[in-house]
Order: structure tokens, then sequence, then C-alpha cells
């Protein structure tokens, strides 16, 4: 089992930024398929941003632009939130699985992940 531990939240104006951090208990370096997911009260989990094996990146259309998903050579996952919106308020979570259920699914697709952190709140007021 992954122990994954997010960091980085908080509360900020639109328009500001923020930086989330998600540090794995493995080495997760083009070994693990890594994504961060969002769940605002009253909906659905929602996949954010993934990161491939190969390093080759997805976003959810409504933060392609504004949010950027890094990952260093060990074991960090970081997601780079700009220009954000009201709409962008959720817990976050950092999730990663060393092998996907189902590829058509997409990377974006909660299903495909078995390990998960406790999530970090991210509120965003207008």
């Amino acid at each position: 089992q992954v122990q994954l531990v997010e960091s980085g939240g908080g509360s900020v104006q639109a328009g500001g930024s923020l930086r989330l951090s998600c540090v794995a208990s493995v080495y997760t370096y083009r070994h693990y398929y890594m994504g961060w997911f969002r769940q605002a009260p009253g909906k659905e989990r929602e996949g954010v941003a993934a990161i491939d094996v190969d390093g080759s990146t997805r976003y959810v259309d409504s933060v392609k632009g504004r949010f950027t998903i890094s990952q260093d050579t060990v074991n960090t996952l970081e997601l780079q939130m700009n220009s954000l919106k009201p709409e962008d308020t959720a817990m976050y979570y950092c999730a990663a699985d060393r092998s996907i259920r189902n590829m058509n699914w997409g990377l974006l697709d909660s299903r495909n992940y078995n390990n998960w952190g406790q999530g970090t709140q991210v509120t965003v007021s207008s």
C-alpha cells in the first residue's frame, strides 16, 4: 500500500495561485500513474490532472492553461494552480497506482486508482 500525503492547500482570492504537493511513501517516478482529483460538497469526485508513467500529462478542460501537474524524479507530485476561480473550491486528493485497470476510462477516472491521500482543502473566494 502506498501512503500519500498532500499539502499546500489554503484560502486565496480569485486570480490567485496555490501549489499543491503530494509525497508518496515509495519511489513513484516513471513507475506509478499519478493524478490530482477534487471533490466539492455535493458533487462527484473529478479528475483534474494526471501524469502517465511515460511523463505525458492529462488535464480536465476546465483547468487547461491554468493548472500544471509535475513530478520530481523520486516521489513528489505537484500541482501548480494559477488564475484560480471560485469554482475551483474543493478538497483536492492525490492518487497513485502502478497499473491502470482500464485505459479506456482514461487517467482522469478515479476508478483507475487504488491509493489515495487524505486530501487538502482549496478555497477560492470571489
